[in-house]
Formats: C-alpha cells, sequence, structure tokens
C-alpha cells in the first residue's frame, strides 16, 4: 500500500485521550516534562495471575466527559473514547460530520474483543464494523465507515487510506480515529510472547527487556489544501508528503531481522526528499529486542544513521492501533515547537554491524532543538507489516 503522489493532505484537527490526558495539550505537555503515564498494575488486575505495566485510561474521567456530550448507555467505554476523541477533534475543525463529503475511517486491532468473546457466537453487535457504524451514527453521518484493522500498523495505514479517499474527489474531509483498550485477552497474549517488561520499557536501549502496554483513542481530521487554506493554523499546518505499507512476509509475529519490510517502506517514502531535511524519525520502538534492532538495520540500511531517531512508547505504552496516531500527532506538536523528543528511559545504546562497520543510531536522551520542517514516522507490526510516513510543516517547499 501506498500513497499515489497527487493532491496534497493536510491535518487541520486533532485530539488525543490517554493515560496522560484527555486533549492533545494534556497530553504533549506531559511527555515535554518526561512525564510517563505507565503504571505498575498488580496480580489480579484484569483477573491475570502476573502484574504487568501498563498506560491505562481512567475510565471513570471518561464517562464523565462522555456525559458532557451524551447520557445514552448503548456505548462501550472503548467506543465512548473514541466518538469524545472525534467530537473534541471537531470543535478544533469545526467541520459538517453529517455531510456525505465527510468519511470516517476508524483504526483498531482488536475493538471490543472481551465483549465480544462474552457474547454468543452469532452475535454481530461488537465487531469492528459494527462499532465503525455505531461511532459514525453518533455524528450521523451517511457513509459506510471504512475499517483499518492490519496489527499496530492499522494508525498509519488508515492515514494512507484517507490519503487515497480525498484523492478520489469524492470526499472533501476524512476523520481517522483509532482506539484500542486492554483487557485479560490481550495482555496474557503478549504475556505468552514473554514479550512485556517488568518496569518501565526502554526503547532502543542495549538493556531493552520488552514493551508497556497502553489504551489511548486518538483522531486526526484531513483534508485538501484548498479546502483548508484557511483552516491551518501554526500547530496545524502539516502536509502529508508520502507514506508506504511494505510486508516482509517473514514470520506471523518475529520481524525481518534486516528491517526488510521497514527499510523498502523508508526507501519509498524518501524519494525525491533531501534527508538532510528531516528532524527526527519517530520510530516504532516497543523496547522489544528484535523489533528495536531491526529498526535499527532499516534506519541504517536507509542511510539515516545520522537523524536523530526518538520513541514514545515509555510515554503511552503501545497502544496498538491508536499508536500510528498518537505518535504522529505528538510529533507535529514538538516539531511546530522546533523540538525533538526524548525517548524517556534510553540510557546506552546497542551497536549494530553492517558490511563489518559498527553503527549506533542516534537516539534522542534530552529533549532537543531543531530548526527542519520534516519528520519521518516508522511502525511495524505482527504478520510482517511496516510502514512508514513523511510528514512536513507547511513551511517546507515539498509536496506531494
Amino acid at each position: 500500500m501506498e500513497a499515489k503522489p497527487r493532491t496534497p493532505m493536510y491535518k487541520i484537527a486533532d485530539n488525543i485521550i490517554s493515560s496522560l490526558g484527555f486533549t492533545t495539550e494534556e497530553n504533549y505537555k506531559a511527555v515535554k516534562q518526561g512525564i510517563s503515564g505507565i503504571k505498575y498494575y498488580d496480580t489480579g488486575t484484569f483477573m491475570l495471575p502476573e502484574p504487568f505495566m501498563a498506560a491505562l485510561i481512567d475510565k471513570k474521567r471518561l464517562r464523565s466527559e462522555f456525559e458532557k456530550i451524551s447520557h445514552s448507555n448503548n456505548y462501550t467505554d472503548l467506543e465512548k473514547a473514541a466518538i469524545l476523541s472525534v467530537y473534541s477533534a471537531n470543535k478544533e475543525a469545526n467541520i459538517d460530520l453529517e455531510s456525505d463529503k465527510t468519511l470516517f475511517i476508524l483504526s483498531t486491532t482488536k475493538g471490543n474483543i472481551e465483549q465480544l468473546i462474552m457474547k454468543e457466537k452469532n452475535d454481530s453487535s461488537l465487531y469492528l464494523w459494527h462499532t465503525a457504524e455505531l461511532i459514525t451514527g453518533f455524528f450521523n453521518n451517511p457513509n459506510t465507515p471504512l475499517v483499518v484493522s492490519n496489527a499496530c500498523i492499522s494508525g498509519a495505514a488508515a492515514q494512507i487510506t484517507a490519503k487515497r479517499a480525498l484523492q478520489s474527489g469524492k470526499y472533501d474531509y476524512v476523520v481517522v480515529v483509532g482506539v484500542d483498550f486492554l483487557s485479560k485477552f490481550i495482555i496474557s497474549g503478549f504475556q505468552s510472547f514473554k514479550a512485556l517488561s517488568p518496569e518501565l520499557c526502554r526503547p532502543f536501549d542495549k538493556d531493552r527487556c520488552g514493551l508497556n502496554l497502553g489504551e489511548a483513542a486518538a483522531t486526526m481530521i484531513m483534508s485538501n489544501e484548498k479546502l483548508t487554506i484557511n483552516k491551518v493554523q501554526s500547530n496545524n499546518g502539516y502536509k502529508f508528503i508520502a507514506g508506504a505499507v511494505r510486508n516482509d512476509a517473514t514470520h506471523i509475529s518475529a520481524p525481518s531481522r534486516m528491517g526488510e519490510g521497514s527499510f523498502r517502506a523508508l526507501k519509498y517514502v524518501l524519494q525525491n526528499i533531501d534527508i538532510n531535511d528531516i528532524a527526527f524519525i519517530n520510530a516504532h520502538g516497543t523496547a522489544t529486542p528484535y523489533n528495536d534492532a531491526m529498526e535499527m538495520n532499516a534506519i541504517v540500511r536507509a542511510g539515516l544513521e545520522n537523524i536523530p531517531v526518538n520513541a514514545l512508547k515509555s510515554y503511552f505504552g503501545h497502544t496498538l492501533g491508536a499508536a500510528g496516531i498518537v505518535e504522529t500527532i505528538i510529533s507535529m506538536r514538538a516539531l511546530c515547537e522546533g523540538i525533538i523528543m526524548k525517548t524517556l528511559g534510553f540510557q546506552e545504546n546497542e551497536q549494530i554491524t553492517m558490511s563489518n562497520e559498527p553503527f549506533s543510531l542516534r537516539v534522542c536522551k534530552e529533549n532537543r532543538k531543531t530548526d527542519k520542517h520534516c519528520f519521518v514516522k516508522l511502525i511495524s507490526g505482527f504478520g510482517g507489516v511496516n510502514a512508514a510516513l513523511l510528514y512536513a510543516t507547511n513551511y517546507s517547499n515539498y509536496t506531494n
């Protein structure tokens, strides 16, 4: 999958709901201050026999905030979070969500999986397509929503899908909303892989030992340039330059050791780009030994070893279908302020050897300044899927 270079696509509004807050600004300020939303949860949480570290949304606050816009009890907490995120983002964009020129795309990997497991097998009320219809129905949108569920790259793939939808000329706006909540099913699955860290995760650190999971709902409202020229503000002036998905088809759960899929996605989005204009690479950075090593290989193979790298999983946890959206939004906000965010938990580089030459990445240990106007978002997932996105500020010379 790739975004074909035709018309530009702009992000005109956004929102993040996570363990760190219920607005983008709350979340961004916490990350900027080095605050993590990840906490220790003891044995018995979600009826699990082992403790774990994770970032969980405050459900009491979620229900309270949702009641401010609706008193309906017809929605699960996951659906409430998605609806609230869209509603909050649209307070900024103020587009017509009831228009047939507005399309909704839902990015999620699990949806209401826990409730679905407890339901009868022939009950479709909690399948992903139905969740998407409940969300769009809340806003009286007449279009059939799209669902993107492609493991952990879902949020990035949804942004590429949004660009395709806008290029078709059928829509003026696309609302991309990503959401995933944790459950016994999800956490026990990752525990079975021995992939969870017993402490705060440490992306790209040589002593990293696993990931932390997280919950989030995040929304990006996208449009074509000609429709947003008067809407784009200083913190929203971002254009989507290129995006690509590549599947390395290596293994159902393990990545290509050489980062083949990620490397190919990177090479595509970097066509006709001066890499010296890239401020940073926001990596997937799960802090698992294989994922981070794979990304190191892909970045070095693409000739980007001198570009600063950061990862945000130690702030939010791995938010699954929301990760590609949450981390893209935070990267945008940081670059608007000319900041490259630090990688919380990172202490010491790991070296890799390629063609008998040692390499290590420029992983950010502290927030640093930049005057550049582009960034790359990398993300990978089960099944060998890999995605890369390239965004630039309005101040850059790059177009699609």
